[in-house]
């Protein structure tokens, strides 16, 4: 009852925040509403940014900080989803493809389409409201008409895009609660930060243009300069667009696939970017967009703190095909549900590149592990693989990890008759996870119907079938994969047959355990929601109390700039966050440095490793060997296999190449297969 309260309070919560939205470019809002608020709210320690403040950063924040309580409560009391059959809503199939967004649903769609109309109503009623008197007020300032239209109108466009602001930052929040509480996770919501990115950058080019045509025609060119102490700061605004500019420039798919590291490193501009916004609009004014750049800051700096710590690679398997899978030591109580991912860090490499991968052991068999998988497919993990193959390091290898990150719950994996995995190349990652959990299940005795499992699995080579070996757990783990309904059809598309000398064997290599290394231990988020609701709470407490300070200085005392006042108001953001982070997450790793030290006590690696082969002759490997059928020389046939399916219920997860994902969401989207289920897993490059 009590989570359901929270819920419905929730619920009406964003509902009347989204509701001022819409309310915002209106005469009632501006004329009526504000004046009010602001004198109501008027105060001497916040001035009018405590009115904003009030509106727009207040009410996210509290939504983030009781969404924690929420998500605290359905922890503690094991609130799952129902794992039963329960049909799939048609809102999630998908419904466009091919094109500029790639697959989206027709919730998806539906969304998108709001937020649109939102920028299309403020955008009317913003220009509606300065055209209507816009013949006097030309004359007033000695403007032809269409002079003062023009410059409406990039004003208008700059309000517009403080919209898309606004709402930038949520998706790429990876411990949110609040996307958490909306059933999302942040790796598959990195494509609307893509989407709200380019309608941003546009419509802000558009807005910088539109001053600069302005100030051409009417010989205002020494605006470009102009940096007001308390006005707008135009030179601040187009140093902010510039940043934009190479940030949007470098993300573009032609050139983010081909020059990642040139896209990575120039988004950093962000920093820039936001703090020169602030310089050209004002504090007061920035406070609008404040609430997801506010969360995103906090869960920034959680991460940098975890990924601050060296944490334990205790071994290695080498397989023929440059694939590696790393095993690191964790904690018991760090859990991941199936597909989650974790972003990796090897300084020998590069001391500032992160990349994703998918962690393929599971929480519930593999209590003490965590494993990834490592494809040579690029520059980064071709280094990594020549690093780790070439010889039998026995030292410490130095590694730094962020997460895990991933959905809240494996449930859907079980509302079906039968599962289709389809993967090409190392697509195959998330399901080693996914048939490793339903493994669990299958063999826990649990009274849940466990669905049959097909795994349609597409590679160049026939070395690449070693692949396959890593469903199995490591040796020393007992599992019986025979309690599963498996069936694996494996296809190689450039062989025509099977090559004897690609049959070598896995190699292991073993680490020597550090004394500064420790187990894997989880950002505070996800895995401690009362942590992070107190981060947030206490750090706005903070933050409010320092700029009640400077605001009374201000008003008192000293006269300060706008942009100066905006830049104080910016370091004490910063710093309630830093202190607030640091001193919980002090506390948090000082309640599990019994464990960790027993962990670190370890002279030697965990059990579930040895120096020896796979035993060719083993139960679990002789069933993997019975359930797989290798093609060579074809591709799978991918609308055959689906529409031969006569289960009342059937899921289908893509994962791998964009244009194989692409063609099996065509299938599941005609009106031909209205059985099937599809859910796309990002495809991690």
């Amino acid at each position: 009852m009590v989570r359901s309260a929270i819920k419905l309070f929730l619920l009406l919560l964003f509902l009347g925040y989204m509701m001022l939205w819409f309310m915002m470019p209106t005469k009632l809002y501006f004329e009526h509403w504000l004046p009010k608020i602001r004198a109501k709210t008027k105060s001497t320690y916040f001035g009018q940014q405590g009115s904003t403040m009030l509106i727009y950063t207040f009410p996210i924040l509290f939504i983030a900080t009781l969404g924690c309580i929420y998500l605290h409560l359905g922890k503690k009391h094991g609130d799952h989803n129902v794992e039963g059959r329960v049909p799939t809503s048609k809102l999630k199939q998908p419904v466009m493809v091919k094109g500029p967004l790639g697959i989206v649903s027709w919730m998806e769609l539906s969304f998108l389409t709001m937020f649109v109309v939102l920028l299309a109503w403020s955008t009317t009623s913003y220009l509606n409201g300065m055209f209507t008197h816009i013949d006097q007020m030309a004359s007033r300032s000695g403007l032809l008409v269409w002079e003062a239209k023009l410059e409406m109108s990039g004003l208008t466009l700059g309000l517009i895009g403080n919209i898309c602001l606004a709402f930038l930052f949520f998706p790429v929040t990876r411990g949110s609660s609040v996307l958490r509480l909306i059933g999302l996770s942040s790796e598959a919501s990195i494509k609307y930060h893509i989407w709200v990115g380019h309608i941003a950058m546009t419509i802000f080019t558009a807005h910088g243009l539109c001053y600069l045509v302005f100030w051409a025609k009417t010989e205002q060119l020494s605006q470009v300069l102009k940096w007001g102490k308390i006005e707008v700061s135009n030179m601040a605004g187009e140093i902010g667009l510039v940043c934009g500019l190479g940030m949007w420039a470098t993300s573009l798919p032609q050139i983010r696939r081909k020059m990642f590291e040139l896209f990575y490193y120039t988004h950093h501009l962000y920093i820039l970017f936001i703090v020169f916004f602030v310089f050209h609009v004002g504090f007061s004014y920035a406070c609008i967009v404040l609430p997801g750049f506010y969360l995103f800051l906090i869960d920034r700096c959680l991460r940098f703190l975890q990924s601050q710590q060296r944490v334990s690679l205790v071994a290695a398997r080498i397989l023929p095909c440059e694939t590696i899978e790393l095993n690191f030591c964790k904690i018991p109580e760090v859990n991941h549900s199936p597909t989650s991912i974790i972003f990796v860090n090897v300084p020998a490499i590069s001391k500032l590149q992160w990349h994703p991968f998918t962690i393929t052991s599971n929480s519930n068999m593999d209590t003490d592990k965590l494993s990834i998988v490592v494809k040579s497919e690029g520059r980064w993990s071709s280094d990594l693989y020549q690093k780790l193959s070439a010889r039998l390091p026995m030292d410490g290898f130095q590694v730094s990890i962020e997460g895990p990150y991933g959905p809240p719950a494996s449930t859907h994996l079980l509302r079906h008759d039968t599962l289709v995995l389809l993967s090409g190349g190392s697509g195959i990652t998330p399901f080693i996870s996914i048939i490793r959990e339903l493994i669990f299940k299958a063999s826990s005795g649990s009274s849940t119907r466990i669905p049959h499992i097909l795994l349609i699995c597409a590679f160049k080579k026939s070395i690449d079938l070693a692949m396959l070996e890593l469903i199995l757990p490591v040796s020393g783990t007992t599992v019986d994969i025979s309690c599963l309904q498996l069936q694996i059809e494996a296809y190689v598309t450039r062989e025509k047959g099977a090559d004897e000398d690609n049959h070598k064997p896995l190699q292991t290599v073993c680490f020597k355990p550090n004394a500064i290394d420790a187990p894997v231990s989880a950002i505070l988020g996800p895995n401690s929601w009362l942590c992070l609701g107190l981060i947030i709470s206490s750090s706005f407490v903070m933050f409010l109390l320092l700029i009640a300070i400077l605001s009374r200085y201000h008003n008192s005392n000293m006269v300060y700039a706008s942009s100066a006042t905006a830049g104080f108001n910016m370091l004490f953001m910063c710093l309630a966050i830093a202190m607030t982070a640091n001193a919980t997450f002090l506390w948090n790793k000082k309640q599990n440095r019994k464990r960790l030290r027993q962990i670190r006590n370890m002279d030697t690696p965990p059990v579930w490793f040895n120096n020896g082969d796979r035993e060719l002759e083993n139960q679990p490997y002789q069933s993997l060997l019975q359930a797989t059928n290798v093609h060579y020389g074809e591709r799978p046939d991918l609308k055959k296999i689906l529409f031969e399916r006569k289960e009342s219920s059937v899921g289908v997860i893509a994962s791998g190449p964009r244009e194989m994902r692409q063609e099996v969401a065509a299938i599941c989207s005609s009106g031909l297969a209205d059985n099937l289920h599809f859910k796309s897993i990002s495809f991690t490059w």
